[in-house]
């Protein structure tokens, strides 16, 4: 026999933490929808994040590596399968709500452009006058404007904590709305994610940079802190210098940091006598975080990806490459409005041009933006 909705909901409330969020009191949706008889307000939203095109189209856009450049090179869309897991990982540790953390995992890089960061970086540039370009208010405008898939409403009508999640996630732009009440913290699910997306990313970089060449095992272990994740397991001498070492070193990364953050977590929730959501909410310190001694270890494993990794000229040569494709596509829309879908082309009775171009052109796949280039070229 299936289970209902309402059964669900009174399961989460008495199996989760009294610090989770549960989908039965969430702080609901700009448009009113009656409730689903076997689907709770958070698993809703996964599978609207999940059937939306944005979501698919992450598939062919760049983590950090052009993904055709090799099959196994992570995409946009399995770095955030990779965020999902560990994120459902950890809240299921901590009692947290698993549905909840998996939607704001799902959705929080739904507004990223195609070629990674650095298409980031040129959007913002070209948009300086109006603004800049963040992908995580992208994200919201995804979900809230430029998925249409309903005729009730317009966006995908997601609840207050996944958007929440999209605007609270920590990034060096902080996006300020008072709808989110910025005095407020997030839910822990959303501020989990933040760290699942860290370890995510710190991992699976370290994997392609070492199956690109770019960086290699003799590197590696002259870092400071090779000897600490050695001894945490993360990588074994004995092992040949093949696929296998690769995968013991990452599989021994993650252990650590997801062992960590856990544990550190528990520490701060018993430290903070925190009890409920609203005590979450309040926290003075970040309650998900890193011990002390595993976030050295994370920032000097950052340094050394942007040393090695990210500043390498294969990488800076890709970016250089992508801003003159972004570039051209912006001047030539600018240029001639025309040129886009005419569903973005009603969009300009209400938006800046500059923004509606933004939209177009940060939705596109790597693949698509570099058709349109060459037929424009």
């Amino acid at each position: 026999m299936s289970l209902t909705r309402q059964e669900i909901e009174a399961r989460e409330k008495q199996a989760l933490a009294p610090y989770a969020a549960l989908s039965s009191r969430s702080r609901g949706r700009a448009f009113p929808l009656e409730e689903h008889p076997l689907r709770t307000a958070f698993q809703r939203d996964r599978d609207r994040i999940v059937h939306s095109s944005a979501f698919r189209r992450m598939e062919y856009k760049t983590q950090v590596f052009i993904p055709h450049e090799r099959d196994h090179f992570r995409t946009r869309l399995t770095h955030t399968i990779e965020v999902a897991q560990i994120s459902r990982t950890l809240a299921r540790i901590l009692r947290l709500n698993e549905d909840l953390a998996e939607a704001i995992a799902l959705v929080h890089d739904l507004g990223h452009t195609p070629f990674g960061h650095c298409g980031e970086d040129i959007l913002d540039r070209l948009l300086r006058n109006n603004g800049g370009f963040n992908h995580n208010r992208q994200s919201l405008r995804v979900v809230d404007i430029l998925e249409q898939r309903y005729d009730e409403h317009p966006g995908l009508n997601l609840t207050y904590e996944v958007r929440e999640g999209i605007v609270k996630h920590e990034t060096s732009v902080e996006i300020k709305l008072e709808e989110f009440h910025p005095e407020e913290n997030p839910t822990l699910e959303a501020s989990l994610v933040d760290i699942a997306d860290e370890i995510a990313y710190n991992a699976h970089d370290i994997d392609d940079g070492l199956s690109s060449g770019i960086i290699t095992f003799d590197q590696f272990r002259k870092t400071p802190f090779y000897r600490e994740l050695d001894l945490a397991g993360a990588a074994k001498a004995r092992l040949s210098l093949d696929d296998r070492r690769r995968y013991a070193l990452v599989r021994g990364i993650l252990d650590l940091m997801v062992t960590d953050v856990a544990a550190e977590t528990n520490r701060r929730l018993d430290a903070g006598n925190i009890t409920d959501l609203n005590s979450i909410r309040e926290a003075e310190e970040k309650i998900c975080a890193y011990s002390d001694s595993t976030a050295r270890i994370v920032s000097q494993l950052k340094e050394f990806l942007n040393d090695n990794l990210y500043r390498h000229p294969r990488l800076t040569g890709m970016a250089e490459w992508a801003g003159r494709i972004m570039e051209k596509i912006f001047t030539c829309l600018t240029c001639d409005p025309t040129l886009m879908p005419p569903r973005f082309q009603e969009m300009l009775r209400d938006e800046e041009k500059e923004i509606v171009i933004a939209d177009y052109i940060a939705g596109m796949t790597d693949r698509f933006a570099i058709k349109m280039f060459e037929e424009l070229s």
